[in-house]
């Protein structure tokens, strides 16, 4: 796509604003127009009310009409009230653009970072996994400015800057056709510098914040894991690291700075000799006669005026050409094609009825991996029946987790299908979907939220009630109790400040309390001691009761609880049954089982 194309797209994001958009327009223009009457009551004083000119007849009628003597007083008291008006004009204007703007641009950058952000939750973990938590905040809060800077500089910009060489360009005439020639000789001049200069100002924009992104990628790397760091005594390479990253960004935001004061230094030399040629050609002509010097006044403040309308046109092409790196970080991410989208035809399933214990859970035929050309799942098919456990075992490896994330659709199958009651879960609204699966995970997310809202995370609607009793089911209640705050506990990131028997009861209420058909349990004891896990196990029993329930198993404890375990190796189902029979055949759950021993967590 083109970057007018990419400039349009962004543009219409801030269709919601488009009246406080049209207003500052106005004013933007008005205030332009009035800009070039400021040095207009100057001449007036200097040719008229200190010299010689004399008033239009119709206005010295006027004044003595009003009982006001046309002399040299009310001359320079009508000059300098003129250039008050003006003044006045010009801050109450500028006074009421600034407000509006700022609201309007405001609101157009959170617009645009609700947008990118929609965008980023909805993108599968293919994404998630190959990019920075940090790096995704900076698209989010950093890169979303350029709504903003696109129509400040790619349209309100341009528009006041041309309005002012226009009204200066059409006073300047009136007075002095040839000099006015001489004061737009700039403008080819500076039109060729930003041609020349644009695309070194975006290559060095791009840079600047790419490696500004690394910055803030790393710090929220190193704060996120800061007990792992301290245990390793990595502070120091880290801080290596950190500046290693930050001489980076320095270098970045230096040559970013030399070529924008190259293209600036270029720029005021075309003004300087513009300036110049004006206060020559000028004067010859007030010493022969053919100009008053209150009109070379005017040339020489209008060249003031030009100047910074020009410095102003080339900030902003400038300003545009750097967002265009904000501009693309965007468009990656509203682009990005890893993206879990759900087709015009996908409906919601059926409400199911309870007295079926689930739903009906098949794995068909399924491949699939991460990287093109690299299966992790080659052709797996299997199926669970309503109220049914299965636990899924093998190495670290075999795929049991990828397994897991497709039932959920974190990922779509390159072949085959997952279905729930024989529907391609395709075909079915994403969120609907996802209303049918419950996880509890290893790591449970717990969010720096209270324990009432981490546990009602998945039904924002559920009571007091509710929550309570969901906790007590996970035996989470007692020591819920005994928090200074109770359910109104503030925790902290990732659950800080509780164990993890206490976390991992947390997601089971959380999972009990959302009451979907189909249970994912993906190692949700492994990380835990033998007497933590014994008082979880009631819990989780009480969670697989009637429902659908995939386990991926780890300790013996939980796999002695399905109904049937499947033996996945290297990607593919090799073995289906119970424990003994599976021990009985002495196959690979049998080698597994007897080289790792569940009991002691030595299979992942």
């Amino acid at each position: 796509m083109s970057i007018l194309g990419k400039y349009l797209r962004v543009l219409l994001h801030a269709r919601p604003q488009w009246r406080r958009v049209a207003l500052v327009a106005l004013l933007t223009i008005a205030l332009a127009a009035i800009v070039s009457l400021q040095p207009l009551p100057l001449k007036f004083l200097v040719d008229t009310a200190l010299g010689e000119l004399e008033l239009p007849l119709v206005v010295s009628d006027s004044l003595m009409r009003f009982g006001l003597n046309p002399g040299p007083n009310t001359l320079v008291a009508g000059a300098a009230l003129a250039a008050v008006l003006v003044a006045l004009t010009l801050a109450a204007l500028n006074a009421a653009l600034t407000a509006v703007w700022a609201r309007a641009g405001q609101e157009m950058v959170y617009g645009f970072g609700a947008t990118i952000f929609e965008q980023l939750q909805r993108l599968s973990l293919l994404y998630h996994n190959k990019t920075t938590v940090g790096d995704s905040i900076s698209r989010v809060t950093g890169d979303a400015w350029c709504v903003y800077a696109l129509y400040d500089n790619a349209l309100l910009a341009p528009a006041r800057h041309l309005v002012v060489f226009a009204s200066v360009a059409v006073v300047a005439w009136q007075l002095d056709a040839g000099l006015a020639l001489i004061l737009l000789t700039a403008v080819p001049l500076l039109t060729a510098s930003a041609l020349y200069f644009g695309s070194r100002v975006k290559k060095t924009a791009l840079r600047k914040r790419t490696t500004s992104a690394r910055v803030g990628a790393f710090v929220h790397q190193v704060l996120g894991a800061v007990a792992l760091v301290q245990t390793y005594t990595a502070e120091e390479r880290n801080i290596q690291i950190f500046k290693n990253i930050a001489a980076d960004s320095v270098a970045a935001q230096r040559s970013s700075a030399v070529t924008e004061s190259a293209f600036r230094a270029i720029n005021g030399a075309a003004m300087t000799i513009s300036v110049a040629l004006i206060i020559y050609l000028g004067s010859l002509r007030v010493f022969s006669s053919a100009m008053t010097l209150g009109s070379l006044l005017v040339f020489i403040a209008y060249i003031r005026t030009l100047e910074g309308a020009s410095r102003g046109f080339l900030n902003a092409y400038a300003a545009l050409r750097a967002a265009e790196a904000s501009v693309d970080r965007a468009f990656e991410i509203l682009d990005a094609v890893e993206i879990i989208k759900t087709s015009a035809a996908a409906g919601r399933l059926p409400e199911i009825d309870r007295s079926l214990k689930g739903r009906v859970l098949s794995v068909e035929s399924v491949t699939f991996g991460y990287q093109p050309g690299h299966p992790v799942l080659h052709k797996v098919s299997m199926s669970i029946a309503p109220g049914e456990t299965v636990a899924l075992v093998g190495a670290t490896g075999a795929g049991k987790s990828t397994l897991a994330a497709l039932v959920s659709r974190f990922f779509d199958p390159w072949h085959g299908r997952v279905t729930l009651d024989g529907v391609d879960i395709r075909d079915i609204e994403v969120t609907n979907l996802r209303d049918q699966v419950a996880l509890v995970l290893q790591e449970p997310f717990i969010l720096p939220l209270t324990i009432a809202d981490n546990i009602g995370y998945g039904r924002l609607q559920a009571s007091r009630e509710e929550i309570v009793a969901a906790a007590v089911a996970a035996n989470a209640h007692e020591f819920i109790r005994s928090l200074p705050k109770g359910y109104d506990t503030l925790l902290g990131e990732n659950g800080a400040g509780l164990s993890g028997g206490q976390r991992q009861r947390l997601a089971i209420a959380r999972a009990l309390l959302k009451d979907a058909p189909v249970l994912i349990l993906d190692e949700p004891t492994s990380a835990l001691d033998s007497v933590t896990e014994a008082a979880l196990l009631e819990a989780l029993q009480r969670l697989m009761a009637g429902r659908t329930t995939l386990v991926i198993a780890h300790r013996l404890s939980t796999v002695r609880r399905a109904n049937r375990i499947v033996v996945l190796k290297r990607g593919s189902i090799v073995e289906s049954g119970t424990h003994a029979d599976l021990m009985r055949a002495a196959g690979e759950y049998a080698r597994l089982y007897t080289s790792n021993s569940f009991a002691t967590g030595g299979m992942a």
